[in-house]
């Protein structure tokens, strides 16, 4: 039986076959004389017929798989290892993968085949991830943190229905979890000037932070930010370089303040901020930073982030402009920072003239 796959052209121009072959090892009697052999013949066509028959009610529906008769077969949980390792080069998404997998190992056999995960398959786990999964606290899991989890396992399954490992989409019909929406902790733009007249025990944390509240880079690309990426344009200054967490190219233009707390340059290869660590004790100490200024805010480093997309918002930035600066794939991840600062809230906030009130 021979697949025809279409075809491609080489450097010289020439087109270039794709085919491949099943062996049926279905054999004719090349000069039939006999009855029997007539009959043998004949039924080995009609086999070979059926066979064909099934093979393009396959390729028309996707069901009956005759070639890939084994793919169901794959464990479920080395299919998706499989997956995740996929993603290994993208480090939060990687992470997430692996946090979702130790919950599955936990609910499902170990042993499980893919052909064997079915809608009921899909709705315990969505009922384990909303009443029994546990967080290393011991707590149990945040709409978040559901929401995450439970698509890795739809993602999984909607490759194995693509790749013919499964016959249905089994997740067509399960309702996912509704994202949460988590609350952004930020600074003021008089908070901010306040942390920046407080002293902060580790001279680089202070500088990488407020540097990060003026451009709204992240943690993972200020830290490993090298001068060859910071370019002087007559008088402009430009940030270009690859994006840690989306692998995509950034040209970001930040301020001469921005520009000026970096410092003198060094060398090409040399990092930026040279020194600065991610840990408990500098997490704890931007806490004690803030403390000492005033601010009893739980601030973070991503935290800077936030500011930034709040003060530009605040400042007059169209949200389109936030949204590239930031890096954001989507417009609705930058229109949380928007519900925060609505002006026309604050405004009717104050829109009723104030009440004579007496006898209170």
């Amino acid at each position: 039986m021979e697949y025809y796959k279409g075809y491609s052209i080489d450097d010289n121009g020439k087109q270039i076959h794709d085919r491949s072959f099943d062996y049926l090892k279905i054999y004719l009697h090349g000069n039939p004389i006999t009855t029997t052999e007539k009959n043998e013949n004949k039924e080995a066509l009609k086999l070979a017929e059926n066979i064909l028959t099934l093979k393009q009610a396959e390729l028309i529906k996707g069901t009956f798989n005759i070639e890939n008769n084994d793919k169901g077969k794959f464990l479920f949980l080395d299919y998706y290892n499989k997956l995740k390792e996929d993603r290994y080069e993208s480090k939060g998404n990687y992470d997430n993968w692996e946090a979702a997998l130790k919950h599955l190992e936990r609910y499902c056999p170990p042993n499980i085949a893919i052909k064997d995960i079915d809608e009921n398959f899909v709705k315990g786990f969505k009922k384990y991830l909303h009443k029994e999964a546990k967080t290393n606290g011991d707590t149990l899991l945040s709409q978040n943190t559901k929401y995450t989890y439970f698509n890795k396992l739809r993602a999984v399954l909607r490759e194995a229905y693509a790749e013919g490992y499964l016959n249905t989409d089994v997740v067509k019909s399960v309702k996912g979890f509704s994202q949460g929406e988590s609350k952004r902790e930020y600074l003021t733009h008089s908070e901010l000037q306040a942390l920046s007249e407080t002293t902060c025990k580790h001279a680089v944390l202070k500088q990488a932070f407020i540097f990060s509240c003026l451009t709204g880079l992240r943690w993972s690309d200020i830290n490993k930010l090298k001068w060859s990426e910071v370019r002087e344009e007559e008088e402009n200054y430009r940030i270009i370089f690859r994006q840690k967490k989306t692998d995509g190219i950034e040209y970001l233009y930040i301020s001469q303040q921005a520009r000026d707390l970096l410092g003198e340059r060094g060398g090409n290869n040399d990092k930026v901020f040279k020194g600065l660590k991610y840990g408990a004790h500098f997490n704890a100490e931007i806490l004690k930073w803030c403390m000492r200024a005033g601010i009893s805010k739980h601030i973070t480093f991503h935290s800077a982030r936030h500011t930034n997309a709040v003060l530009l918002l605040e400042n007059g930035a169209d949200i389109y402009t936030v949204s590239k600066r930031l890096g954001h794939k989507e417009i609705r991840t930058t229109q949380i920072y928007a519900k925060i600062i609505d002006t026309k809230m604050k405004e009717a906030a104050n829109s009723i003239p104030d009440l004579k009130i007496s006898n209170i």
